[in-house]
Order: C-alpha cells, then sequence, then structure tokens
C-alpha cells in the first residue's frame, strides 16, 4: 500500500496543474487583448473573465447531475423494501467509510457496471445496473460497490466534475477562436488585423490548453480509479473478490458493446466500456504470460515479476494516455499485491481508515 501516498501525490499535482492552465489562459488572454486594444483595463478584465469561467463551470457542476439520471436507462429507486441485501449493503460500507448513504437506483441495462455520481458527496447518487446484478455473485457485488463508495470518501464525484469543465471550456473558446478567424477573412478596415491578431491567439492557445489538460483530466481519471480500487478492497478485506467482479465486468462489456451502444457515462463507470472489446483480450493475454507455473493464481514471484514487466513496458504506458481507466489486468496486478500484504499480515485490520 505504499503507492497510496503516490496516488494522492500524483492526484493533487494534477488538478494543480489543470487549474494552473486554466488561469495561464485566462491571464494570457486578458494580458493579449488589453496590449493588442491598449484598453489599460487590467486587472479588472482578468476579474471579469474569471468571473465568467466560474460562472461556466458552476451551471456545469450544478446542471450535471440531472443530465446523468436523464441518460440513465430504465433506472428505479431502491428502497430498504424493494432490494434489502442492496440497501443495506450500500449503507453499511457508507457508514464504515464515514459518508452520507447516497440516494441507490438500479439501471435496466443489461451491461454489468456501477457508478455514483452528484454535486456533492451529501447529494450522491449510486446506480447498479441489471447486468451487474445478474453476472456477479453477491460477494463481488459488495466489492464493487466498496470501489464505489471509495469514489465518495475521495470526494471524486466533485473533483472530476470540477476538473472536467477546464478541457471543456478551453475547448469551447479555441471554438469560437477559430470560427472567428474564418469569419474575419472578408473584414476589411481599421482594427481587422488586431482583431485577427486576437482571435489567432485566443484559438491557438485555447486549442494547445485543451489538448494539454484533457490528457491531465484522463491521467486524474486513471489514477482515481486505482484509489478507489484500493480502498475497495480495504474496506471489503477482500481484493481478490474485486479483482475477479473485474474480470466479470471487462468479460461482459466486451459483450454488450456488440448489441449496444456506450453511453456518455462512459468516465463514471468502474469498467470502461469503450475499450472493453481490447481491454478483456489484454487481461486474458498478460494474466496468462504472468502466470508463470499455470496454476491460475499469481504467487509473490509470479506477482513482482508481473509488475517489474510491466514498469519497462514503455508502449503499454504510452497507449494508456488516452484512456478513462487503467487496464484492468494492470488494476488486478495492484489487487494481488495488495492481497499478498494481507496474507503476510502487513496491514492493520482498519486500513480502510487510512485509503
Amino acid at each position: 500500500m505504499g503507492s497510496l501516498s503516490a496516488l494522492r501525490r500524483g492526484s493533487l499535482a494534477t488538478v494543480a496543474l489543470v487549474f494552473g492552465f486554466l488561469g495561464l489562459l485566462m491571464l494570457g488572454i486578458v494580458v493579449i487583448v488589453d496590449f493588442v486594444l491598449s484598453s489599460r483595463s487590467f486587472p479588472y478584465s482578468l476579474v471579469a473573465v474569471a468571473a465568467l469561467v466560474f460562472l461556466f463551470m458552476g451551471i456545469q457542476w450544478a446542471i450535471s447531475p440531472a443530465i446523468v439520471r436523464w441518460a440513465i436507462r430504465g433506472r428505479e429507486e431502491v428502497t430498504p423494501e424493494s432490494n434489502p441485501w442492496l440497501h443495506s449493503t450500500v449503507s453499511s460500507l457508507a457508514q464504515q467509510a464515514g459518508v452520507p448513504v447516497p440516494r441507490i437506483w438500479t439501471s435496466s441495462d443489461a451491461a454489468p457496471n456501477a457508478f455514483v455520481f452528484g454535486r456533492t458527496v451529501r447529494s450522491s447518487g449510486l446506480v447498479v445496473t441489471a447486468g451487474l446484478l445478474d453476472r456477479l455473485n453477491a460477494d463481488e457485488v459488495r466489492a464493487v460497490i466498496g470501489h464505489e463508495i471509495g469514489h465518495l470518501r475521495h470526494r471524486d464525484v466533485v473533483i472530476m466534475t470540477w476538473v472536467s469543465a477546464v478541457p471543456l471550456l478551453a475547448y469551447i473558446v479555441a471554438r469560437v477562436g477559430f470560427e472567428a478567424l474564418r469569419g474575419s477573412r472578408n473584414v476589411r478596415g481599421k482594427g481587422a488585423g488586431q482583431a485577427l491578431l486576437i482571435a489567432a491567439f485566443v484559438a491557438i492557445v485555447s486549442y494547445l490548453v485543451y489538448l494539454v489538460t484533457q490528457m491531465l483530466v484522463l491521467y486524474l481519471s486513471r489514477t482515481r480509479e486505482y484509489y478507489a480500487d484500493a480502498y475497495g478492497a480495504a474496506a471489503t478485506k477482500d481484493p481478490q473478490r474485486l479483482a475477479s467482479a473485474l474480470t466479470k465486468i471487462a468479460y461482459g462489456l466486451s459483450l454488450a458493446r456488440r448489441d449496444s451502444e456506450p453511453s456518455g457515462l462512459r468516465a463514471f463507470f468502474i469498467g470502461d466500456p469503450v475499450k472493453a472489446d481490447q481491454d478483456y483480450v489484454d487481461l486474458q493475454q498478460r494474466m496468462q504470460s504472468f502466470d508463470l507455473d499455470r496454476d491460475g493464481q499469481l504467487d509473490a514471484y509470479e506477482l513482482q515479476k508481473a509488475v517489474e514487466t510491466e514498469r519497462r513496458n514503455h508502449w503499454q504506458r504510452a497507449n494508456e494516455l488516452f484512456r478513462t481507466h487503467p487496464p484492468t489486468y494492470k488494476r488486478i496486478l495492484m489487487l494481488e499485491e495488495i492481497d499478498e500484504e494481507m496474507k503476510r499480515g502487513g496491514l492493520p485490520s482498519d486500513v480502510y481508515k487510512f485509503v
């Protein structure tokens, strides 16, 4: 579990970088406009731009839960009467994590998945698909719920909503800038050159900020998935159940994609429906290659060799840059490491309190 501190540091540094790029974008736009137009309105113009930016982000934060609820297929709210086991399982894990019990829904989606969403942890919701409840056994479902409660404990519903607004905003500004450039070709007269310069600067810089912050947000999303996996394993004291759940989810999603399109909720899910086919193939191939004695399990030596191999695999790491989720086999390797530490007695019984 020593890598958890690295996960925390990586998450904090990424959030700081995303908002740092947002600040540089706002400052750059204001300074160049102020310079070209000689308006001498700085720093008041920066305050005005910042206010507009955070208004945009606040609106997205406010309306996103309603959009997510609208996108859930055939949702039904879970009550203690309609599904006593599911409701009590979520309640006990939420109480253990020290977070409010989220509203619980089931979705009619046949693909096995689960996710949490909301403006705040207190107003959050948890969605479990029919496919997840059908394909996984009770212990595996509990492990998945532990993972989702980990997202609430780590405030991911709030963090990811705010940081994901930054590349979206940069992209919108870039599009406006490029459209202004296109329209300025027919503009003549005094000030046309200045307008062209401003539009070009805004479009190019905004698009660069969009590319960089989008990569940072994807990295943050992958990091938060590892972090939630670690919490789920620690809270349930059963990393193997979460590992088997992730395997079944990857397999189920690889089948579901053939007859259904993944929804726009991709980044919220415990498993990525877009990469499901390749993810499951990679999972089978990698785990077989890591299992040197072909006994169906990874012992301590095999696990160590697998981790060393993956650390040297720079091509695979580069391929992950565009993913919202880590490859399933890497998540399972981390869970195997946690399981080995638990078997050696290297972790306290209340380790979940520190994850």
